[in-house]
């Protein structure tokens, strides 16, 4: 058995083992591993999983509870906390008399941080276990052969050092495996490598190379890595390693946690530093303004820490949490799966929807319509070589394919493997866009059979089956040709140019340049019609703001039958040899007015979603086939289905487990009232945390007493943020979902400076009402003329109504920004926001009459305060809803 590297093992010790291999012979090699060609036998595979393992890489596993338990209380807002209840205890009951002690400070920021970590906790560990169990849906699959069951298709994580695997077009390598036999073998492996063009396999090293002292990974040409894709062609290969410890995993194991962060995350990290800034700078100020003008700097001190509590969005991390996974959770009701939670807010974002058109608009249940010879006669014979090319090729056999092997059958072509066998193909590929097969019948004649897209074909032939002779394809053949396909694309149908050779050579192997000289015999034409969703998701998508283009290797005429008949508006059309010669730049301006790209190769579909990004647009793709893979990785948000290739399912974020397109409605509508809740909860927090300092400033300068005490304002923020963990569940309104948004820090900061000084001039008039009105009529007198005794009565009061107010202003604005209509009357918030923003308002109420109150330094208000209050709330949220109409006027929208 062979000594395979420990799971801690270094890349470069891998590295050295994979040349070790690629040096020695193929039999060499097996009987290293333990095995021979026919694989190994089941038993022997289940031992040798319990001894190395699942094939699994290391990778974003979701941490043991305790550990994610830990994580939700680290972030730079909680530290804040942390900090502050540490200078608490330091104050208030390390160096103060036991007689003196005070805990509230303690217990109430203690509260706001267990509150805040616990339910981002649940949220995150709740997301987490959902998203595992939707993962498990999709399933990546291997064809392995065992010696008691033969050639079979298993999960990628059940294969073992020593079997044997069957590599085919479209495949991803599921281990590091040693090449046994190819043909036309093309990987691409540019992931650990960085070559751009997908390079060729053999089953042996060349001679240099064998000899050669130093190689590195681009020199093995007969060792396949895991994590690359098969593009074409077909092979057999032995398993050398698996999981942990091939080349991939060992790299794999040392980037786990370290993705790039996404465009959203860098805005919400951007906001939270700017608030986190703006609090460090107030915290000093206010600190030595009040101590200043107080003249205690102890008390100074603490009201300037229950400030920065006040500046800081604690429940920002949980709210963003929140949203992604209610989003996640709900796109998983519509068989949906989310792989990166950040990737419903790209789908919110997304502006233009690029699809490739086989599959995704259509239903993928392709049919033979017509088998036709040159003239457009019903030909059975073109049928007949058309069913021995897809019965004997290996490789990338799709759903064309099928569809012949089908009609062929009821045809009664079944039995012809009886009369013909194969001695070689030449694979497909997306460059010559055709395949053959060279068969040999009962009495050892040779043709080479060829199959594939119309002028790839033609460009092969030298002849052509024409009134029953075959003749010299001329020009004036050609065009008729063209004619007759053209008018079978038009009809909507695909068709495949079919061609043959009887002056094959002797030599058992054969190349692409066998390819030559063929007679052009006739044509299959396949119907693929829409999906009956398509034309309702291409409406609801471009209501809503997403131009949807199409990007496929197809010609353009039958893709242009489609567009017509799933609504899609041509504008222009834009063919894979005209892109060829375009720069980077002429192409992204071609792009956004183009319609239909046709003809396109898979690094053309990439370049075209790079260039329309190029532009500002957030662009998702949807593809399901190998050639879509690097679109999928290109795309701000990649789509693919179920029935996917191994490789478009991996490139994706988005898995759609069912046909229908109307999820795509879906997942663009919850991606941005996720988007928008998040922006809702962020602008009103830091409009309101602003406007908070202006009122604390004007407090510190003209008062002589704290406007409010440390507890008091540290209580007010943990009734407030309570409130906000509703957010989440609001709704929002149709008119701000039908149309894509981005993040705009810019907008945040102008929705900073109109309403946050707006609620500071009713922070001020209560001031002024709680001093010189309410004050002075309860207490009995003018604060400065009041007795020491009175005075403390006074500022209880005074502060008690501040809070109040604060707390009503603070939390009913919420309902007065989260909409552009009028609210309450053109639109309500979701019930759990009224529910809980209520039940906040009424706690803040109900509290300065409890005994809880008065630990707080609370008085009961009189009477005559909450007509006062009602009238400043009227005249706020007016004033308000004023601000809001010149605000959207001035820059578009309010969020």
């Amino acid at each position: 058995m062979i000594k395979i590297a420990k799971k801690n093992g270094f890349t470069d010790t891998i590295l050295t083992q994979l040349i070790e291999f690629a040096k020695k012979d193929v039999d060499e090699v097996l009987a290293q591993l333990g095995t021979d060609r026919e694989g190994l036998t089941s038993e022997e595979a289940e031992d040798r999983l319990e001894m190395y393992g699942l094939n699994e890489v290391a990778h974003e596993k979701p941490a043991p509870w305790y550990i994610q338990l830990i994580k939700a209380f680290i972030n730079p807002f909680i530290g804040i906390l942390v900090f502050l209840v540490i200078m608490s205890y330091i104050t208030d009951v390390l160096f103060t008399a036991p007689q003196d002690r005070d805990w509230s400070t303690i217990i109430i920021i203690s509260i706001m941080v267990t509150v805040s970590g616990l339910l981002r906790f649940v949220q995150e560990y709740r997301s987490n276990i959902e998203a595992e169990k939707l993962k498990a849906l999709v399933h990546m699959t291997a064809a392995v052969i065992r010696k008691d069951t033969g050639e079979r298709e298993i999960k990628m994580e059940e294969i073992v050092p020593g079997d044997i695997i069957h590599l085919t077009a479209g495949d991803m390598v599921p281990a590091d495996v040693r090449v046994i036999t190819s043909k036309d073998l093309f990987i691409d492996q540019a992931t650990l490598t960085g070559e751009s063009e997908p390079v060729e396999k053999y089953p042996d090293l060349k001679e240099e190379k064998r000899k050669a002292k130093d190689l590195n990974l681009s020199d093995l040409e007969n060792i396949c890595f895991m994590g690359t894709n098969v593009v074409s062609g077909s092979a057999i290969a032995v398993v050398l390693s698996t999981g942990d410890r091939t080349y991939f995993g060992s790299m794999a194991k040392s980037l786990v946690g370290h993705r790039a962060m996404t465009s959203f995350e860098k805005g919400i990290n951007n906001v939270s530093k700017v608030l986190i800034k703006f609090m460090a700078v107030m915290f000093p100020i206010v600190f030595v303004i009040n101590g200043l003008t107080k003249g205690n700097w102890l008390d100074a001190l603490l009201f300037a820490l229950a400030v920065a509590v006040g500046l800081t969005p604690e429940m920002l991390p949980m709210i963003v949490t929140t949203n992604l996974a209610k989003g996640a959770v709900t796109m998983a009701k519509h068989k949906t799966i989310v792989k990166r939670l950040d990737a419903i807010q790209n789908f919110g974002a997304m502006d233009i929807l690029c699809t490739d058109k086989t599959g995704t608009l259509t239903l993928n249940k392709i049919v033979v319509e017509k088998h036709l010879d040159i003239h457009g006669n019903e030909d059975d014979r073109v049928l007949r070589h058309a069913y021995l090319n897809s019965y004997y090729q290996t490789g990338l056999r799709n759903l064309m394919d099928v569809a012949i092997l089908e009609y062929g059958a009821e045809k009664g072509f079944n039995g012809l493997d009886k009369i013909y066998k194969k001695v070689d193909e030449i694979p497909f590929d997306f460059v010559r866009r055709r395949m053959s097969v060279v068969l040999e019948s009962e009495g050892g004649k040779r043709q080479l059979v060829t199959k594939g897209a119309v002028e790839e074909v033609l460009s092969i032939c030298e002849y052509a089956e024409y009134k029953g002779e075959v003749v010299t394809l001329t020009d004036e053949i050609r065009q008729e040709v063209r004619e007759m396909v053209r008018k079978l694309n038009e009809d909507g149908m695909r068709v495949l140019a079919v061609a043959q050779k009887n002056d094959v050579p002797p030599e058992g192997v054969f190349s692409v340049a066998d390819e030559s000289k063929m007679v052009l015999m006739g044509f299959i034409g396949f119907l693929d019609p829409p999906k009956e969703s398509a034309p309702y998701a291409i409406k609801a998508l471009k209501e809503h703001g997403v131009d949807v283009k199409i990007l496929t290797g197809d010609n353009e005429i039958v893709t242009k039958k489609i567009c017509k008949e799933v609504g899609i508006a041509v504008e222009n059309i834009l063919l894979g040899n005209e892109i060829e010669n375009m720069t980077d730049e002429e192409l992204a301006e071609v792009a956004e007015k183009t319609t239909i790209f046709a003809k396109l190769s898979p690094m053309q579909k990439s370049r075209i979603i790079k260039a329309l990004q190029s532009k500002g647009h957030i662009v998702g793709y949807m593809g399901d086939g190998i050639n879509d893979a690097s679109a999928l990785r290109e795309a701000d948000v990649g789509i693919s289905v179920d029935s996917a290739v191994d490789i478009a399912k991996e490139s994706a974020d988005i898995i759609l487990l069912e046909k229908s397109l109307t999820v795509l409605e879906e997942g663009v509508v919850e991606g941005r009232r996720i988007f928008g809740n998040i922006m809702k909860y962020i602008a009103i927090t830091s409009s309101s945390n602003f406007g908070n300092v202006f009122s604390v400033l004007v407090a510190s300068a003209f008062l002589p007493f704290l406007p409010m005490q440390p507890l008091q304002l540290l209580f007010l923020n943990l009734t407030y943020d309570l409130s906000m963990t509703s957010v989440p569940w609001d709704t929002m309104d149709k008119e701000y979902i039908q149309k894509p948004r981005k993040w705009d820090a810019a907008n945040i900061g102008n929705f900073m400076v109109w309403f946050g000084p707006t609620s500071s001039i009713f922070d001020i008039t209560t001031y002024a009402l709680m001093f010189f009105v309410i004050g002075p009529l309860v207490i009995g007198g003018s604060y400065f003329l009041l007795p020491e005794a009175l005075k403390l009565q006074f500022v209880s009061l005074f502060q008690t109504g501040w809070f109040v107010e604060s707390l009503w202003t603070q939390t009913m604005v919420v309902h007065m920004l989260r909409t552009e209509k009028i609210p309450f009357i053109q639109s309500i918030a979701s019930w759990p926001l009224l529910l809980f923003t209520s039940a906040a308002v009424s706690v803040g109420t109900i509290v300065p009459f409890t005994s809880f109150g008065a630990k707080l330094g609370m008085t009961p208000l009189p009477a005559i305060y909450f007509l006062f209050l009602a009238a400043t709330l009227l005249a706020y949220l007016t004033l308000a809803q004023y601000v809001k109409t010149r605000f959207v006027k001035k820059f578009g929208s309010l969020l």
